[in-house]
């Protein structure tokens, strides 16, 4: 059994390391408020403890980036913990245990990336249903936890079947049911790059949303990096007579020009966005020349900033060989600049930004996706305005 332990007071070593940050400034800033938060106890231990809130007048002058309250993690980034046969190990397996250590860890919210789990989980393998909402619902207030999205179901098709539009107000009857204020999908409005494609996206996307909302639910596209590839809309055409040139304008921009903001909402993959500057800076326009763009994913949540209500908490290192710009490794423990990014983009109490790891389930190390959400908590909540 692993032991995910970690104390504060006279052995915080391996804490402090884990945020990557020096003795004086674990002791010595808004780090020591969000630290009685981390703590995790071993498995099995007593019942979670609430994570501390960071006092008032330290909220007041925005030093903590991300308030106690709004720190969250994708359920993704412990896929084969949720799906684990719990008969088999004595690791948490399971939504019931896996929302235990969340919470323990200091998490607060959840976002679910689907309903299955384990057929030998309690409940079942398969809680998409209203039964199973309330059983999950049951657990998640339980441990202190809130669901604020799920990368779930929405329609391919257009225009839209009955037995889509059943499927997807099923959905909606779960989401409020487990207390949502958004859902959503992890896939872009459409993988065209042509402007007519969009276009028809947008007018999915709104019949969506429009039943969504009477239905208390806030509509959300989750993107990845090809969402800000430069839009193909002028210029010579093709055979097809499609055009093969830009304008210059961004696939999503354009998405979110056209689209009603009371109607339809984003989450930003923060990683995705930055592998998207790595890999969109240039463009061919209407008149054949080379033009350069270089994206800022910060710049355009302040442009549109109540859009973005969700966020992924992602982070990687520098790799300039496997074509994205980043390896993606546990949050806190990379490159991007989250530091900048949060104090750019601001409205700390109206964000809610989840910690995500595509890559932390491990083979040979069962325990490792839960160890890396434990670090991903740490480092979301040392999160401090410089």
């Amino acid at each position: 059994m692993n032991d995910f332990h970690t104390t504060v007071n006279g052995t915080d070593e391996p804490l402090r390391r884990s945020l990557g940050i020096d003795r004086r400034r674990f002791l010595g800033t808004c780090t020591a408020v969000a630290a009685g938060a981390i703590a995790a106890p071993v498995f099995g231990a007593g019942p979670a403890q609430a994570a501390p809130a960071a006092p008032a007048d330290e909220q007041a002058k925005g030093q903590l980036l991300v308030p106690a309250d709004k720190r969250g993690i994708i359920l993704y980034t412990v896929r084969d913990a949720t799906g684990r046969d719990p008969l088999s190990t004595d690791l948490p397996s399971g939504f019931r245990e896996v929302f235990k250590q969340l919470s323990r860890f200091g998490y607060r919210q959840v976002e679910f990336a689907g309903y299955g789990q384990h057929a030998n989980a309690p409940g079942g393998a398969n809680l998409e249903s209203v039964e199973g909402a309330r059983l999950l619902r049951g657990w998640l207030d339980e441990y202190g936890l809130r669901a604020q999205g799920n990368h779930g179901f929405i329609p391919g098709s257009w225009p839209l079947t009955t037995a889509d539009l059943d499927t997807f107000k099923k959905h909606l009857e779960i989401a409020n049911i487990l207390g949502m204020d958004h859902m959503g999908t992890g896939g872009d409005p459409t993988s065209s790059s042509y402007k007519a494609d969009w276009d028809v996206a947008a007018d999915k996307w709104h019949v969506l949303g429009e039943i969504a909302r009477k239905a208390g639910i806030k509509l959300y596209t989750h993107n990845h990096d090809t969402a800000y590839g430069f839009l193909i809309d002028g210029g010579p055409l093709d055979a097809q007579g499609r055009p093969t040139r830009s304008s210059g304008i961004r696939k999503l921009e354009y998405f979110l020009s056209i689209t009603d903001p009371k109607v339809i909402w984003l989450e930003m993959d923060i990683f995705w966005a930055h592998v998207a500057q790595y890999k969109f800076h240039t463009y061919t326009a209407h008149d054949g020349s080379t033009q350069e763009n270089v994206f800022d994913p910060a710049g355009l949540v302040v442009r549109h900033n109540k859009r973005y209500p969700l966020f992924h908490a992602k982070d990687g290192v520098v790799n300039t060989t496997n074509g994205m710009g980043y390896d993606m490794v546990p949050f806190g423990t990379g490159v991007i600049d989250y530091t900048t990014f949060f104090s750019r983009v601001g409205h700390p109490n109206y964000h809610n930004p989840m910690v995500e790891q595509d890559n932390a389930p491990s083979s040979t190390n069962p325990a490792q996706s839960l160890e890396h959400a434990r670090i991903g908590y740490g480092n979301l909540a040392a999160l401090c305005r410089k």
